[in-house]
């Protein structure tokens, strides 16, 4: 008894000691600075004077009232839907195609993983230059069709980064990088269900398509709502490649909640207004995040019973 006893306090002490540097890392980089943050938004401060001034609920009445803030909450809520809505759909499609194909999808899965690999700085310069209006790869080929059809030179300006497109032209490149992840996702996913299941479906007489939406989809529905959940975390707080190829603009119209708090904290050195808005958008990405949850667990219980 008292070996057993020793022997588990020797395993306590180790698994506390492995343990003690990701603690660590964690209660400086992660707690303390979403602390550090919420301290800073009840104070006006530059980022240099020695002295901090407390102001109270200030920076936070002036954040509600802020419609560029909420001009930016509205553009990640457009990032969300349309995560949803396409990306989700088109890696659980091709993850669907790729998982069928077997071993002949190895090439395919090279070049669909691909994207992820780049780093979002240089798929952020490279898409840049795509969408430039002045030499980009749109612009050159809108002026070669129009020089075609006119029967001489003509130069056509294709600007991807005007206020009512920025934003959705954004999306795409975010897309392009995102949806290998969750193709990857999905075929883990869909590697957890028997083949067996598959042709016990096909000896019945059911059709790929019957199988896709009456069998495969109810198996994959936590893994759904996992990658929901991370496409919505990950929306509300994008800030990567808007900082890079817009910067928020023209006129703020890609302007997110996570590139206006770097404007405000950095550019305009208002650290106190800028710890506001991270604090306002750390409070929405856990409200968002748990009502997916909540929403999703409640509907997969009705579902079962």
């Amino acid at each position: 008894m008292n070996l057993y006893g020793a022997r588990k306090r020797e395993t306590g002490i180790v698994t506390a000691f492995f343990s003690l540097p990701a603690v660590v890392l964690l209660l400086v980089y992660i707690y303390y600075s979403v602390g550090y943050a919420f301290f800073l938004s009840f104070h006006e401060w530059n980022g240099i004077a020695p002295v901090k001034d407390f102001v109270g609920f200030m920076n936070w009445k002036e954040l509600l009232r802020d419609n560029a803030f909420i001009e930016a909450f509205k553009h990640n809520i457009y990032i969300v839907v349309w995560s949803l809505v396409v990306q989700q759909p088109i890696a659980m499609a091709l993850a669907f195609m790729l998982t069928r194909m077997g071993r002949k999808s190895t090439p395919l899965k090279v070049i669909y993983y691909l994207p992820s690999l780049f780093s979002t700085a240089s798929v952020g310069v490279l898409f840049s230059y795509i969408y430039s209006p002045r030499d980009g790869i749109f612009t050159a080929m809108a002026s070669g069709i129009a020089s075609v059809m006119q029967g001489a030179p003509v130069r056509v300006t294709v600007d991807m980064f005007q206020v009512g497109t920025s934003l959705l032209s954004v999306f795409s490149v975010i897309s392009w990088t995102a949806i290998p992840f969750y193709i990857l996702f999905y075929m883990a996913a869909m590697s957890g269900i028997s083949t067996d299941i598959y042709e016990a479906a096909i000896i019945d007489g059911a059709s790929l398509r019957q199988y896709f939406f009456r069998i495969m989809l109810p198996s994959l529905k936590f893994s759904i709502q996992t990658a929901c959940t991370l496409s919505i975390i990950g929306s509300l707080k994008y800030f990567d490649l808007i900082y890079i190829i817009t910067d928020g603009g023209p006129s703020f119209s890609s302007e997110l909640m996570a590139t206006y708090m770097f404007r405000q904290t950095f550019r305009f050195r208002q650290m106190g207004y800028g710890s506001a808005t991270a604090g306002g958008l750390f409070i929405i990405v856990v409200v968002f995040s748990l009502l997916v949850l909540f929403i999703s667990n409640k509907i997969l219980k009705e579902n079962e019973e």
